[in-house]
């Protein structure tokens, strides 16, 4: 493993402003250590590093009355007004640290979170369509940083109809299917790894940047991931050990990075 496709899918929520302030001041920290690795062959890791939201566009009817919806990138790489070289950075692009927190901190997204079916959306419906086109490079390992204060509420389904005492997140699309998903894109379970930074439970979590809820979804999916996997509490207040474990798990699978036949 000579390569690595790094995807932060940050939620972009209302309540989400001083934890994604909190990842802005530490990521410098993660690019250093990012910027230590080195392959087998001693030679720096070449990087891709872009960022997506949790938010993803849907079309609801409420008791088939009341229309609702929301809207989101759907998976796409964003820029968030920053300035960017192109969708994404590289270890040689001048201050990648300072970029990445700028495009890192976005509010006033969606309140109902779908980060499972954004990282499905970002590595398939927005290639093809070439959103994303050149991020994803068939020899790199796919790493996925997750970062949201919510429990899941992925739907594969659109223009749907719930109940007048139902909610969105009462239909979800299976866990497994995520995991299928990306085993699919990267053609083996050991070319991709995820970390979960959100609520580890048992129940809710507070710090002083707000409250938590249990992501029962992403442990779930972490638990089924096996060794790629690693989950860290969003409520522990600094995310520099959550970025460390991060890095660690990639790097371990870097490292087991099944070769490319």
């Amino acid at each position: 493993c000579e390569k690595m496709d790094i995807l932060f899918v940050i939620d972009d929520s209302g309540s989400m402003g001083e934890e994604q302030a909190n990842l802005a001041t530490n990521f410098p920290l993660f690019v250093d250590v990012l910027n230590g690795f080195v392959s087998s062959a001693n030679l720096p890791i070449d990087y891709h590093l872009g960022v997506t939201t949790t938010s993803v566009t849907k079309n609801w009817s409420i008791g088939g009355l009341i229309p609702d919806s929301q809207d989101g990138p759907d998976g796409a790489l964003i820029d968030n007004g920053c300035a960017m070289p192109r969708k994404w950075l590289e270890r040689d692009d001048a201050d990648v640290a300072t970029t990445f927190s700028c495009v890192a901190q976005a509010v006033g997204g969606a309140n109902e979170e779908m980060p499972l079916e954004a990282i499905r959306m970002a590595v398939s419906d927005r290639v093809d369509d070439g959103q994303n086109a050149g991020f994803f490079r068939e020899d790199a390992l796919l790493a996925v940083v997750v970062l949201t204060d919510e429990n899941d509420c992925s739907r594969s389904d659109n223009n749907f109809t719930v109940g007048l005492t139902d909610d969105v997140c009462d239909d979800l699309a299976p866990v497994d299917s995520y995991i299928a998903a990306l085993d699919q894109v990267t053609g083996d379970r050991g070319r991709w790894a995820t970390a979960f930074i959100a609520g580890l439970g048992p129940g809710d979590c507070s710090s002083a940047f707000g409250n938590a809820d249990e992501a029962t979804r992403l442990l779930d999916f972490a638990a089924a991931a096996g060794d790629n996997a690693v989950t860290s509490s969003i409520c522990d207040g600094d995310l520099a050990s959550a970025l460390g474990d991060a890095l660690s798990t990639f790097e371990e699978a870097c490292r087991s990075f099944p070769p490319i036949e």
